[in-house]
């Protein structure tokens, strides 16, 4: 990649700005639950550490900390 460039990381629905409603709050905060109690089912995989980092960012982006939910 060229040193001119900025790195696009994570998910295009993290990064874009866009209204806030609370359905999205809610399925954000629904879906970081619902990894949690798949990660003590499954333990940690490669698929679950990717997930928890596109979910955890969406958190930060709504300003939720994850670690009082």
């Amino acid at each position: 990649m060229p040193a001119n460039k900025r790195p696009r990381k994570l998910n295009y629905a993290v990064n874009q700005k866009g209204k806030i409603t609370w359905s999205k709050v809610g399925n954000a905060i629904k879906a970081y639950k619902k990894l949690k109690t798949r990660e003590d089912f499954e333990w940690k995989t490669k698929w679950l550490e990717k997930a928890f980092e596109f979910s955890k960012a969406k958190l930060k982006k709504y300003w939720i900390n994850p670690n009082k939910i």
